[in-house]
Parts: structure tokens; sequence; C-alpha cells
């Protein structure tokens, strides 16, 4: 057999496993095949119900066509074509009234749990977060208790937490894989969902709607907290409003850069809201995270060159570059004072 006909034959097969694999997930906290609240754990019996109907209508299907190919089949001696069977009034009611049983079967529950999902609950019976998405990152505005954060979203297990969405620019999705389906942001028009996280954890977040050139890269994390605990960070984000001044030469001297370059888009005290509505997100907590721009590893050498190059990292955010507007030693201090924005 010809190298060439032994490639074609094994294309099909290798087009199979490429299909396979961009199903499997390493990290269960980005699957939603590994629900870790009540609203994933939900939408993932939808989709297992209508998995189950259509490997049985597959088999069927097959069944039947193994069956009639089989009984069918051209004998030696045979003449003429097999009798037809249209018209038969039987059949033609059959397979219109299975397919509308197993449509019920599938559209009942889907209803009753979309209108469930949608269901708006008030702060007495939920923690109140609005959701704004940005090119090319989130905030987090948590009206009730008069704070706000940027890329890291945290709220309190087992209770209900209810989102209303929108974006500031082009149209974004919100969703967390391991704890409930997503939602569009859409300019001017709110949406509405909840989310309930059943136990602590680091759920992260994908924007899941094409919004420019580093969509792939506006990720977040979602924070879950014993309510103890999420008391506590409350806490916390309410006194980044009287956090002491640096302790060390580097970082008063970074503290005056920052108060001289960045204050104009960015605020670090979490009361404050945004600094500038629509440009930059809150840097209250910012040395706790565990990433930079939502996805790269938050570091000394990785915050640098956000700040001298941000585009070289996340193409298309709306942050200014200061290379060759502050020099080494100055971006040094800047680096360390922003080391500083911690809550913890």
């Amino acid at each position: 057999m010809s190298r060439w006909k032994l490639g074609w034959r094994l294309l099909p097969l290798l087009a199979v496993i490429m299909l396979v694999l961009t199903g499997c997930a390493q990290d269960p906290y980005l699957s939603a095949l590994d629900p870790k609240g009540p609203v994933a754990a939900a939408q993932l019996s939808l989709i297992m119900l209508s998995l189950y109907i259509m490997i049985g209508v597959f088999a069927v299907v097959m069944i039947i066509y193994v069956y009639v190919l089989v009984k069918f089949r051209k004998r030696k001696g045979q003449t003429g074509i097999p009798e037809q069977v249209e018209g038969n009034h039987k059949l033609e009611i059959i397979w219109t009234v299975i397919p509308l049983i197993l449509l019920a079967v599938l559209a009942v529950p889907t209803v009753s749990l979309t209108f469930d999902l949608a269901e708006k609950h008030n702060s007495e019976e939920a923690l109140q977060v609005k959701v704004v998405a940005h090119q090319f990152w989130w905030e987090f505005e948590y009206p009730d208790l008069e704070i706000s954060a940027g890329q890291d979203l945290y709220i309190p297990t087992g209770q209900k937490v209810q989102f209303q969405v929108t974006s500031k620019d082009v149209m974004h999705a919100f969703w967390v894989p391991a704890l409930g389906g997503k939602i569009d942001t859409n300019p001017g028009m709110i949406n509405n969902m909840w989310l309930h996280a059943d136990k602590p954890g680091t759920y992260k977040g994908k924007c899941a709607e094409l919004c420019g050139p580093s969509h792939a890269l506006m990720d977040f994390k979602v924070v879950a907290l014993e309510p103890a605990e999420f008391d506590k960070w409350v806490g916390n984000m309410k006194a980044s409003a009287t956090k002491p001044a640096p302790a060390t030469a580097s970082a008063q001297a970074g503290q005056d850069i920052f108060n001289q370059s960045c204050i104009g888009c960015h605020a670090v005290d979490a009361t404050k809201g945004l600094m500038v509505p629509d440009i930059a997100p809150n840097l209250a907590g910012f040395a706790d995270r565990t990433v930079l721009a939502g996805f790269v590893e938050h570091n000394d050498e990785n915050l640098a060159q956000w700040i001298k190059n941000p585009q070289s990292l996340k193409p298309g955010n709306l942050m200014p570059g200061f290379e060759g507007k502050l020099n080494d030693q100055q971006i040094s201090d800047l680096v360390e004072y922003m080391n500083t924005l911690t809550i913890e």
C-alpha cells in the first residue's frame, strides 16, 4: 500500500481523535462536566438527558438501518424492487409522534430550569453583584457592601449570588463553567442570573463571546470562601481606604510615581469604585492576585513588562505603555509599591 493511501486512511481516525481530545480538561475548575454548585449540576443533568436521547435515537436508527440492509438485500433471482411503503399512515404517525414526545421530554425540564435560573433574588435572598465587562477585564461591584473589585470575584459559599451583568463597550459573555452556564453581557442592557458555590475553592471564569484581539485572554477568577472568611475579606477591602504609607523609600518613591502617572485611571481604595469610570480596574488587593492582566503569572518581571508595554502581553487593551516615559529604576520603584497593595 502506498504511503499516501495509508495517510488518507489514517486521516479520519486522526480527525476523530482530535475531536475527542478537544473535550478533555485537566483543570476541574474549568469544566462544565464537573459541577461545583446546584446551577451547574442542574445544567449538567440537561446535557446528559439530551445526550441519552441522542444516543437512543442514533441506536434505534442504526438498528433499523442494519435490519433493512439485511432483510431487503438483493437476493439471487430477485426481479423488480421491494414493496414500497409510502402513504403508510401508521408509519407516518409513528415517526412524527415519537420525535414530538422526545422533544417534550427535553423541552419541559429545559424551559422550567431556564425560568428558575432567570428568577431575580433580592438582597435578603442573595448577595447582589454587578458585573461589568470591559475590553479586556472584569469589574465587580457589591452595591450592598459598598465595595468594588477588579478581575477577582469573591463570593461566600452556601449562598445564592445574584448577578446583574452588562458591558461598557462590545458584547462579552460571563461564564464560570464549574458553577453555571454563560450569560451575555450587552452594552446598554442588564441581564440577570444567579450562581451558588457549594464548597470553597477558586473557580476559573472566561469570556465566552468573541470581543476583540485579546478575547482568549479575558479570564477572571471566582474565589468562593466560607461565610466568615468572606466577611473578613469584605472588612479588609473596606480597610484599604486607610492603608498606612509604604515602609521603604523605594516603595514610597513608587507611590509618588503612581500618584503622578496612574491614579488618574486606577483607584486603590475598594470603596471608591473606579477612579475614572469605564477606564481601568480598581487595584485594591492587587498584590494578593496570583495572575496579572487576568492570565499571566503575577511576578515582578511580568509586572514590569506590563507597565512598559502592556500590548506585548494583552493586545488591544486600553492601558498606555510607559516604556521611554519611566526609566528602569522608576519602574522598579513602581513595581515595589504595587506589591504593597495587599488587603491580607
